[in-house]
């Protein structure tokens, strides 16, 4: 296997470094990719795993102004590291969160509410009313998406793979507050009128998926509407008829998060702005962490095999 439990030592204090005790960190999809190496980003080996977690500052250099001990971190940017006990960060490689927000919320927040925070944000300017279809509606961002759209007063229409425990799922999603939720299938069959009796056709179609359901998704969208595409599940391209760009004059993007924060590295007024929308949802109860399993850090290879399993709709939280 490509993991090992290690105990190393920490590292002295620097004047610009914080002292960490992690608390809890995801397992996330992008986290095993990149340990398998088809993630652009690559760690210099031996690497510690782990882009996204939170945790409690323990003790700060000299030089040190925003943190205090006490304070919760979440990392700044990826490649942090945070399946560990213990770490010293420089500064500016921690977000400081509200201490006041659950720690699983505190721990999935820099990866997948971000994304589908800029995703609803940043590609049309949506109103009270309008709509927006996603695929993987049941993903951290999915979940993510219905939610903070649901507090925006937009209606989503939410596309997931049928599977035995639909029901459930079904359940689930709409009590994140979900408009829709449709299978992959249904979206070829006559009955999408329907959905649209009762609202417009979206503006902003939501892909992580790609391949066959991703061009039907695309049916569905209004002329000069946009897809973004922010991941391919399926491993496939996605496919456009050329009548949508004639006729219908869609728009294709994309999104890294990644790439995101790279770009606005200088620009903390708007990272800022997007953590305290996010903790002012969370602490309104409008937000809740995706569902979780949460597990202790020695039993690692067992979280790290029930994350890779298909259909999983919990996610792997190590526990520090």
């Amino acid at each position: 296997s490509l993991f090992r439990l290690k105990d190393l030592e920490v590292p002295k204090l620097g004047d610009c470094d914080v002292h960490v005790k992690m608390l809890a960190a995801p397992i996330n999809p992008a986290d095993i990719n990149m340990i398998q190496g088809s993630y652009p980003l690559l760690s210099p080996l031996p690497a510690v795993g782990g882009n996204e977690g939170v945790g409690e500052v323990l003790e700060v250099g000299r030089r040190v102004t925003a943190l205090k001990p006490g304070d919760w971190v979440i990392p700044a940017d990826t490649g942090l590291g945070t399946w560990r006990t213990r770490g010293v960060f420089p500064e500016e490689m921690l977000l400081k969160v509200p201490s006041d927000i659950p720690v699983l919320c505190a721990a999935t927040l820099s990866v997948n509410p971000c994304t589908a925070f800029r995703l609803l944000a940043d590609f049309e300017s949506l109103a009270p009313g309008d709509s927006v279809i996603q695929n993987a509606a049941n993903s951290g961002v999915g979940q993510a998406v219905i939610q903070i759209a649901r507090a925006s007063g937009i209606k989503t229409i939410n596309v997931v793979r049928d599977r035995p425990d639909l029901p459930k799922l079904v359940e689930r999603l709409m009590a994140l507050g979900a408009d829709h939720i449709i299978t992959e299938e249904m979206l070829r069959k006559p009955e999408m009128k329907d959905i649209f009796k009762s609202i417009p056709r979206p503006r902003l179609a939501l892909n992580c998926v790609g391949g066959k359901s991703t061009t039907e998704m695309l049916r569905h969208l209004q002329p000069k509407g946009t897809m973004v595409t922010y991941g391919g599940m399926a491993k496939q391209p996605v496919m456009v008829p050329v009548s949508a760009f004639i006729f219908r004059d869609v728009r294709l993007r994309g999104f890294w998060v990644t790439q995101w924060r790279k770009d606005h590295a200088q620009d903390q007024e708007s990272v800022v702005a997007m953590m305290d929308a996010l903790c002012q949802l969370i602490r309104r109860g409008q937000l809740r962490a995706p569902a979780c399993t949460e597990v202790p850090l020695q039993d690692y290879r067992a979280a790290l095999e029930a994350s890779m399993k298909p259909f999983v709709s919990s996610k792997q939280i190590l526990l520090l």
